[in-house]
């Protein structure tokens, strides 16, 4: 199998993916010492903040979205008819775009963090490892959308991405247990 750009200079995936690899090691690290310390019972009301965090984030990327493709088809780097469609007259600057994909990115994956608060708060069954586990999720998103819209260099974008994944499926884990076996 041939790479995807044959013209593409070499470059190694232990050099590609090494800084990634260590993002998701620190977050898998920190999630770990989180988990093993004393907990305590906290006021589930203490999850509203991280909910109220990922909304704010997630109107924010929405208004940057609107903006972006206002200001792009005011100065003509891309048309109507482009909106429209999503086919013609495709625009050749992907940075146009990246807002609109980064704000349906946080339509998925995010929307468990909101279910998972939710169940916490209607059964009251929320410690302080959840709390901080619950900020660790949207700080890691708040990066993930950063550098989705900034620069889009994969492998960071998908460290950032995994390592709130992997914090999340904490938290789901947790509940789950607690909820369970008390």
């Amino acid at each position: 199998m041939s790479p995807i750009n044959a013209n593409a200079p070499a470059t190694s995936l232990t050099r590609i993916y090494t800084a990634p690899v260590i993002i998701v090691c620190l977050a898998i690290a920190w999630i770990f010492w989180i988990v093993t310390q004393e907990h305590y019972t906290t006021r589930s009301e203490s999850l509203i903040a991280p909910m109220a965090a990922l909304f704010a984030l997630t109107a924010l990327v929405w208004f940057v979205m609107v903006t972006v493709r206002n200001v792009a088809v005011i100065r003509g780097y891309a048309s109507v008819s482009y909106y429209a469609d999503f086919k013609s007259n495709i625009p050749t600057d992907d940075r146009l775009e990246r807002p609109a994909r980064t704000f349906n990115n946080l339509m998925q994956v995010p929307s468990l963090l909101y279910v998972i608060c939710i169940l916490m708060l209607i059964a009251k069954e929320t410690d302080n490892a959840q709390i901080i586990l619950a900020w660790t999720f949207v700080i890691l998103r708040c990066l993930h959308a950063i550098i989705y819209m900034a620069v889009n260099w994969v492998p960071y974008r998908f460290a950032t991405w995994a390592a709130s994944c992997i914090a999340l499926g904490v938290i789901w884990f947790r509940y789950v247990v607690q909820v369970s076996f008390g």
